[in-house]
Formats: structure tokens, C-alpha cells, sequence
């Protein structure tokens, strides 16, 4: 299960709990899906689809 903890602007944000132990979360819109680590800080860990426009909305 994927719960959903944000939703804007066409993104949903959500994560998978039983994924991996570094805290991340994933962001799907129509045009792809990005996966972002929160920790140590922000980054982006892969990206299909969304334009860099759309990942720094993210």
C-alpha cells in the first residue's frame, strides 16, 4: 500500500513503508514520476518522465 500525504498542483506525494530505511518519498503526475531522498537533505534519487520545470515545482 502506497499511502498519499500530499496532493498539488497535479502531483500526488506518497511512499511505500516498507520500501527501503532512507527517508524518501515518491511524486507521480501524468507525465511521470520522480523519487526524491528527504535525508541528509533533499535530492532527487531518479526521475522518469518529469521535466525539470515540474521536478523544482516538486
Amino acid at each position: 500500500m502506497s499511502p498519499t500525504i500530499h496532493r498539488e498542483q497535479g502531483f500526488r506525494f506518497f511512499f511505500f513503508s516498507r520500501e527501503e530505511p532512507r527517508k524518501h518519498v515518491h511524486v507521480i503526475r501524468a507525465e511521470g514520476e520522480a523519487k526524491f531522498w528527504l535525508e541528509p537533505e533533499i535530492e532527487l534519487a531518479r526521475n522518469s518522465g518529469l521535466s525539470r520545470r515540474q521536478l523544482k515545482e516538486a
